[in-house]
């Protein structure tokens, strides 16, 4: 199974325990695939890159680097594929669905209410990390 994780859910499964972390978690015993794109990946490290982060890194013994080269590492990197504007309240949102459209990802998984409602985009399923984590089972 192969999901496209916006930043948000990304970062959260990162840095904090809880529902999103069970997605890397199936990443790191190879039960799902995450992939992602240029663009996502820079927004990514910006927002690691903020000092409201800094208290989490650091009691984590981590640094930005290390966060944002590892969930490269574990994603596969895709081309954004062409299409029309689509979240047209939030524009930054397409980047999440042309990942996912270029990746022929299974699911997209987002907590930002832009893209869950759509609830599909092109025959892939808009879920919450909970409902991902529902898809993919108990992780062994």
């Amino acid at each position: 199974m192969r999901l496209v994780l916006d930043t948000n859910t990304a970062l959260s499964g990162l840095l904090w325990g809880g529902t999103p972390s069970h997605l890397i978690d199936a990443v790191l015993a190879q039960r799902i695939e995450i992939a992602t794109s240029a663009a996502l990946l820079a927004e990514l490290h910006g927002v690691l890159s903020r000092d409201k982060f800094t208290r989490q890194l650091t009691r984590r013994g981590l640094t930005v680097d290390d966060v944002f080269h590892g969930y490269a590492a574990m994603s596969i990197v895709v081309t954004p594929a062409a299409m029309a504007p689509t979240i047209l309240r939030d524009p930054a949102d397409d980047a999440v669905l042309a990942a996912a459209l270029a990746a022929r990802a299974d699911l997209i998984v987002s907590g930002d209410a832009h893209l869950l409602d759509l609830k599909h985009f092109q025959g892939m399923a808009i879920v919450t990390a909970s409902a991902a984590v529902q898809h993919i089972g108990p992780i062994a």
